[in-house]
């Protein structure tokens, strides 16, 4: 069944969605407020898009045109009806591809920021796969994993463009390890906790190709209170004002 969401901190934007699918999370609210956008920001690659909450969040941020890549054919009817929506066709363009074929028909140096939420979890004989396919290709690297993200990253991103991710803090390690071997230089890092007290389960990560090094360490982001209340810290981060944006509709 579809259903059409309130964004969580944009009220006046909608994302349709399938209940039988994948949903999308915190994890693809937090990263757009998380990229560094500059007037130099001209053309946005989303990665695995989804439904295209990531674009959708970022067109209230800037005007930078911005193109998402979706391997499932559902997916992307998802992310076009968003998009539609929410007026926002002369901004953002839907692809329905492999993003590594993606990758090898579309010129270097394309893109200045790539954001991306990508599968969390590396395949091995130990994986159990979940029965629907949606739900495998947006959990598991079958279809994209670290080491392939950053290499379409190397090619894709202008000298000094930057690659925006959301990822597991257990991957940290592979990520700056990838990311150097990409000459791409880890520059902030931010943790996110789902209280005090307890252990980060979500990391925010930003690279610059060909940038510089020095890594900066963003201020832990907590998400709830001890009365299991959104924090204050939160609802500033994505910018909320007031506690309405948990309607849905369902079509």
């Amino acid at each position: 069944m579809e259903r059409l969401n309130y964004l969580f901190g944009a009220d006046e934007l909608c994302v349709y969605q399938d209940t039988n699918s994948f949903l999308f999370s915190l994890d693809s609210i937090l990263l757009p407020h998380f990229v560094t956008l500059t007037k130099k920001t001209k053309k946005i690659l989303d990665i695995g898009t989804g439904n295209a909450v990531i674009p959708i969040l970022l067109a209230t941020m800037t005007d930078a045109y911005i193109k998402g890549v979706e391997i499932q054919k559902k997916s992307c009817d998802l992310a076009n009806k968003s998009v539609i929506y929410n007026k926002l066709e002369n901004q953002i363009e839907i692809i329905e591809d492999d993003i590594k074929h993606f990758y090898e028909i579309t010129p270097t140096e394309s893109f200045d920021l790539i954001t991306c939420n990508p599968p969390y979890f590396k395949v091995d004989v130990n994986s159990h796969f979940n029965e629907k396919l949606t739900k495998t290709y947006a959990r598991h690297e079958v279809s994209l994993n670290l080491e392939n993200l950053m290499k379409i990253s190397k090619k894709l991103l202008k000298n000094g463009g930057r690659i925006s991710l959301v990822h597991r803090p257990e991957r940290l390690v592979d990520i700056i390890l990838l990311m150097k071997k990409n000459n791409i230089e880890p520059k902030k890092v931010m943790f996110v906790y789902p209280k005090f007290g307890k252990a980060s389960n979500i990391l925010l990560i930003e690279g610059v190709k060909n940038g510089n090094p020095g890594l900066k360490i963003m201020e832990p982001l907590y998400v709830y209170d001890n009365n299991n209340q959104y924090t204050k810290q939160l609802l500033e981060y994505v910018e909320i004002k007031d506690d309405n944006n948990a309607i849905t509709k369902k079509l």
